[in-house]
This record gives structure tokens, C-alpha cells and sequence, in this order.
């Protein structure tokens, strides 16, 4: 029948798609009023790791804390977290060892309990445990009360390394085999005072019980398939090194077992609830009004570990048969509906907490797992899905998430279940397709318990990490600005270069004042003798070094070696009237003969050869001339500048070194540039490379001395 009805519509397009895994379909290939029962990515909260993660960011959507329905968890695969496991085991072993000396005494008496720890044969141990038990729980809560903030020394705890191990054996042996603790009935009053402390601040500590135990679960496994309980720490520990794998993806879970339960007959049971997602945004939740319960085969006993006694999945229990110590009460089925539950509340006298204490717990626990993981969902439009929750109950009735499924099971495999799964399937059809049409159409068992005000999503471009900015530019130190000189053959020291710097400083100042203003009225017999003086190529060429000069973005660098054979030109702006300073009475001058400076490329050295000036010995200078001077006195053509790997350099003087001439000397008639930064020593090489080109191109002659 059904091969009969694919192949009649196997042509057309289907409208609503119910699939029983969400990768059968893509839904980013479906049409917008195309439906289908599933989101994507819904492993948030799906997943015992997804529940244990998200649920620690509820403090960031509600004031809510998941400590007081939701047991406190671990993955075992992190290395955190495993250390933070470890701590919460230990500190558990000290509080329910204080509940056993407590309890103990309670029951027993005061009289009667010291009598029998007197006459009994099983072996007793030391009550330092008790003691050491207490200063862990001690330190327990300062830390909670941020009490040890404001201390600066680091102090060592109480029990470290081998101590943990030996309290640990002895805890077992109390608890589990039934050791006692001699003179134990003085501690039970501070025992007593410290579970009060412990109360306010731990919601767990009623259902923590006296054993200890924990359920390791695979992480990404249903039906209760590979779920173990254990009590002992090392045995935690060894099971999960066995399975380096799993461990490495983080997919061990292990969570604190409920040890105090409520029981039916002395029979654990869980529950069931549905609960049917709409819409993500705004977040639409709506929870059936039906559930039902799933008992376990054997009577409940923390004395045993066995999965038939703890794990209350059907799938698990079906294996097992009914157990002749169980209650004849409790059904052969394993299953009870939530009306059956009820009614045995009901004989009980508190038949009036199903709808005060447990349907309340169950819908907040089921709106806070959604909200933490609202913003990871893909949610889209035109689906649904519907999700079975698993609670246990504990004494009070108060209800514990214990994870949610996708994909709940619809098998009709008891009486409820029969009667229960079709009447869901039908409530959510009614509830995607005819409310989703109409808002007042009837949704059977199905109500909104929240819907949440849109929230308009911001569009995601996707991420763009840019950092913006300037590069920092290394400012240029200040130079003093020296006078135009001119200098005659003889030599002078620095110092009395000083001193008549000095006494020239202001005629200086006139001077460089009257050449910036420039003087436009030169004479056309002054002008034709500089220009007549170079060839035509000679002056195309200065007047592109004069358009060089006028860049300022040269960077300043240093080197250490020079040619010296060939010329270095400083690029001035045309000469406009031959300018002579006089320093002294005598006429003397001073003449730049000898410039020692040095010149370096940023990534190698330019060696290059050096011919020592006339009247110099071990240091390597240049003669630094206006380039039309230089050509009227020596006749030397310009050679191009050598070939330079990466930015060019600049010129930097280091050193003057001058000489003093009388004023009827031969090197009287040198004009010097009126350029104001020869006027500061800054003679700069060009800084663009095409510039360094079109040097090698026109400067071919070779300098001659």
C-alpha cells in the first residue's frame, strides 16, 4: 500500500516533509512554504555535552540558576573541566560524610551508637577524617563568599595529594563497607552546623545522598546506550583513559547521580514530557499536557550499580524482566501515565504539587535549556519539532532535567504509549497546520507556555577584522642652520669656524632673508653667464634636479663608504646672484672644501672605491661645489651615480672641514648656491627610484680631477 502511494505522488511536490532524522532532507534546499519537522544545529541542547555546556551561560538570558534543575555536569574530555571534577568529587566525599555521621546518629542515638561503635567488629578508623572533612567544607565556603579575594599569600589547602588518596579509602570503607569511625558522636553537632551552611548555597545537597555516585554517559548516544554509575574516582578515571578517542573529542559526560529520588514502591521512575518548538525568533515553545512514566525492573538500592536498578529508559529495561522483590503495584509494563502518577499523589496527601511544584519545574527548565541555545540553532520559518524531555523527581517533588531528545520514540510498545503517541503526532499536526492558518483552531493537548518578543536579528556580513592607521614616521632632528661661506684653499680649524660663525650670525640672517625674497631685477648679463657657462644638456639637467629638490619626502639615511671619483651634486634651485659673506677684516674666507660624509643603502653597503683630495690623507671627502662652479674651474663632465639596491639614500654631513684664503685668492670668484637647505647642510639625493633611472640614463661622463 505504501509502495502504492510513493509512486502515485512520487512526481509531485511535497508540501510537508515529517522525517525521523533531520539529514535526510536539506532544508536549505526547500521552498519557503515548504514544511518540514526539523531545525538544524539542534545538538545544542539535544546532546548530553550541549546541555552540559550551554546550560552555564543561563545567567546571560535569565535569572535563573541551573544548579537548582539541572544536576551539576562535566566533560570528562577537557582538562578544566576533569580537574574540576576531580575537586567536586572529594569536596562530595567530605559532605556525605558528614550526613553518615549525622544520620547515623540520628538513628541510632546518642547512647545507643556509642555503645555499639564500642562493641562492633568492623574496623575503625581515626576521627581526624571527620575533622579533615570539616576544614574542606570550610574552605568550600569561603570560597563561594569570595573570601579569599583580599588574601595575598597563597596558603596550601588542607588535604593535598597522597592525604586525598588515603581519606578517599577510608571514606570507602565507611560508606560502602561499613567501617566505623570511633569517637565520632562529638563531631555530630559541628557536622550538623556545617550542613546548615552547606544547605543555603548547595541546592543539591538533599539528592547527593551518602554513596557518591556518578553516571558516565557517552556524549552523543541515545537510548541509554553505553550509561555506566560508579562511586569510586579511580574507576571513573580508568574507564575514561581506556577510550582515548572519545576522550580527545570530549564526549564523556559524567553527572551527579540523584541518589535520593522519588521513589513509587520503592521503584525508581522518570518521566517523559513532550514539548513542541514552533518558531526561534520569536521563541515559541508549546508543552503537552500529557506524560508519562517509565519504572525501572528492580527495586531502587544504592548498594548496587547495575542499569536495571538506575537506568529507567524502555529501550534498557525491556531486557530485563520484573524483579519478584518489586511492589505488585508497580506494572508489569514498566509505564504509568501521568494520570495514574497523580492519583497515587493524590493518596499520599499531596496530590495538589503535580500542578503547584512539578508541571511549573518542568516548563522553566524547558524554557531555559531552549534559551541558551536560541542564538546556535538555525532556526527557519516553515518548520517545527517536536522534543521529549526526561525528569527525575526528587523527594520534594521538585523536578531534574535529566537531557532532552530529538526525535522522541513513538513506538507503541505498552497501553500508554499506545493511547499517548498517535493523540501527540495528531496535536502537532494540528498545531504547524491548523493554528499556523488559523490562531483560534483547536491544538488538542498542546498549549503556548512561552513566546517571546521578536527580536530583530542584524544581518551577518560575515567577519571583517581591519585594523586602520598610519605608519609612524621618524621625526627629523633639528639642525642649526649655517651661513652660505666661501672658503679658500688653506685649511681651518673647527673651532675658529665657531667663533667666526659666531661673530657672522647676524649678517647671516640678511643675507639668507634677501636670497628668499629673491631678487627678480638680475641683470640679463648675470643670468646669460651661468647659462652660458654649461652646455644645453648640462642645463636640462639642472632643471630636472631643480624639480627633484622640490620633493621633501626623502627619507634620511647613513652610510659608511663613498666614491670619490664620482661627482655628488647638490640639487639647488637656479643661482640668481653670486653672494659673497666676508668673516674678517682681512677678507678671509671660508671655502667648503672638504665634506666628509657617508652614505648607506637600507638593505646592503655600497663599497665602492675612494680616491683621496688633494691636501687629504686618511679620510675619505669630497669636494662639495655648486655643480656650474665646479664645471667652469675643473671642466669635468657628470657621471651617473652607481647603481643602489632598494630605496636611495640621502647625503648626510657629518664633519666641515674649511679653510681660511685671503681675499685676493683664485677661489674668490666661487659662487656658492643660494639654496637654503645648502644654507643648513641638508644636501638630499632624490628618493623615487624612476628619478635614480633617468640619472643613469643622462649622466654618463666620467668626473675627472
Amino acid at each position: 500500500m505504501y509502495e502504492l502511494m510513493s509512486r502515485l505522488v512520487r512526481n509531485e511536490t511535497p508540501y510537508f516533509h515529517w522525517t525521523t532524522r533531520r539529514d535526510y532532507i536539506d532544508c536549505r534546499g526547500l521552498r519557503s512554504d515548504q514544511v518540514t519537522n526539523h531545525y538544524a544545529n539542534v545538538g545544542t541542547f539535544t546532546t548530553k555535552v550541549g546541555l552540559c555546556v550551554n546550560l552555564r551561560n543561563l545567567q546571560w538570558f535569565d535569572a535563573a540558576d541551573p544548579d537548582t534543575f539541572f544536576p551539576r555536569c562535566y566533560r570528562l574530555g577537557a582538562e578544566d573541566e576533569k580537574h574540576a571534577f576531580i575537586e567536586d568529587f572529594r569536596r562530595t566525599a567530605c559532605t556525605s560524610l558528614l550526613q553518615h555521621v549525622v544520620e547515623t546518629w540520628s538513628r541510632q542515638g546518642a547512647e545507643v551508637g556509642e555503645q555499639k561503635a564500642k562493641t562492633s567488629t568492623a574496623e575503625k578508623l581515626d576521627p581526624e577524617m571527620i575533622d579533615t572533612a570539616l576544614h574542606v567544607c570550610e574552605e568550600f565556603l569561603s570560597v563561594l563568599e569570595h573570601g579569599d579575594i583580599d588574601v595575598t599569600v597563597e596558603t596550601a589547602p588542607t588535604v593535598e595529594g597522597q592525604q586525598w588518596t588515603e581519606f578517599l579509602q577510608n571514606y570507602y570503607m565507611v560508606v560502602h563497607e561499613g567501617a566505623v569511625i570511633s569517637g565520632s558522636g562529638v563531631f555530630v553537632g559541628r557536622c550538623q552546623a556545617m550542613l546548615n551552611r552547606l544547605q543555603e548555597c548547595c541546592p543539591q545537597l538533599d539528592t547527593d545522598g551518602l554513596s557518591n555516585i556518578w553516571i558516565i554517559k557517552p556524549g552523543a548516544k541515545s537510548r541509554g546506550r553505553g550509561i555506566m554509575c560508579m562511586n569510586r574516582l579511580e574507576d571513573i578515571l580508568a574507564l575514561i583513559d581506556t577510550d582515548r578517542a572519545m576522550t580527545k573529542e570530549s564526549k564523556w559526560v559524567v553527572q551527579k547521580y540523584l541518589e535520593r529520588p522519588l521513589l513509587v514502591h520503592g521503584t525508581k521512575f522518570d518521566l517523559r514530557q513532550w514539548f513542541l518548538v514552533t518558531d526561534w525568533n520569536p521563541l515559541t515553545v508549546w508543552f503537552y499536557k500529557e506524560c508519562y512514566l517509565r519504572f525501572s525492573t528492580q527495586p531502587y538500592s544504592t548498594k548496587t550499580l547495575d542499569s536495571s536498578v538506575h537506568l529507567c529508559n524502555n529501550s534498557i529495561q525491556k531486557h530485563f524482566q520484573p524483579s519478584r522483590d518489586r511492589h505488585p503495584a508497580v506494572p508489569l509494563d514498566n509505564m504509568w501515565s501521568c494520570s495514574q502518577f497523580k492519583a497515587f499523589l493524590q493518596q499520599q496527601g499531596r496530590g495538589a504539587k503535580w500542578e503547584a511544584v512539578v508541571v511549573p519545574g518542568m516548563q522553566q527548565a524547558v524554557v531555559h535549556a531552549l534559551q541558551t541555545a536560541q542564538d546556535l540553532v538555525e532556526h527557519r520559518k516553515a518548520s517545527f519539532e517536536l522534543y521529549g524531555a526526561d525528569f527525575m523527581l526528587g523527594r520534594d517533588l521538585r523536578p531534574w532535567l535529566l537531557e532532552i531528545n530529538a526525535s522522541p520514540t513513538m513506538a507503541c510498545s505498552t497501553a500508554v504509549t499506545a493511547r499517548l503517541c498517535p493523540a501527540v503526532q495528531l496535536d502537532t499536526l494540528r498545531v504547524v497546520l491548523d493554528w499556523r492558518a488559523d490562531s483560534s483552531a483547536y491544538t488538542g493537548g498542546f498549549h503556548i507556555i512561552y513566546k517571546q518578543t521578536a527580536v530583530e536579528v542584524p544581518h551577518y556580513v560575515g567577519m571583517n577584522l581591519l585594523v586602520e592607521g598610519a605608519a609612524v614616521r621618524r621625526s627629523r632632528p633639528l639642525l642649526r642652520a649655517f651661513p652660505a661661506i666661501q672658503f679658500s684653499s688653506d685649511r681651518t680649524s673647527p673651532e675658529e669656524v665657531k667663533t667666526r660663525h659666531k661673530s657672522s650670525h647676524q649678517k647671516t640672517h640678511a643675507v639668507a632673508a634677501s636670497r628668499h625674497a629673491g631678487k627678480e631685477n638680475q641683470t640679463a648679463e648675470d643670468t646669460k653667464g651661468q647659462l652660458t657657462s654649461t652646455s644645453p644638456k648640462k642645463m636640462h639637467e639642472r632643471r630636472r634636479d631643480i624639480q627633484i629638490t622640490q620633493n621633501p619626502s626623502c627619507v634620511r639615511r647613513s652610510c659608511h663608504t663613498c666614491v670619490s671619483d664620482q661627482p655628488l651634486a647638490a640639487h639647488t634651485k637656479p643661482q640668481k646672484k653670486v653672494q659673497r659673506l666676508r668673516l674678517s677684516a682681512n677678507r678671509a674666507t671660508l671655502v667648503p672644501r672638504s665634506l666628509s660624509f657617508s652614505l648607506s643603502s637600507p638593505h646592503s653597503m655600497l663599497h665602492c672605491k675612494s680616491q683621496p683630495g688633494r691636501g687629504q690623507a686618511s679620510h675619505i671627502t669630497r669636494l662639495f661645489l655648486p655643480q656650474m662652479v665646479s664645471e667652469a674651474q675643473h671642466k669635468t663632465s657628470t657621471q651617473a651615480f652607481p647603481s643602489l639596491q632598494g630605496p636611495l639614500p640621502t647625503l648626510e654631513i657629518f664633519s666641515l672641514k674649511p679653510n681660511t684664503v685671503t681675499g685676493n685668492s683664485s677661489c674668490r670668484n666661487l659662487t656658492l648656491s643660494s639654496r637654503r637647505s645648502f644654507h643648513r647642510h641638508h644636501s638630499f639625493l632624490c628618493s623615487h627610484r624612476q628619478n635614480m633611472a633617468k640619472h643613469k640614463e643622462d649622466y654618463t661622463g666620467e668626473h675627472k680631477h
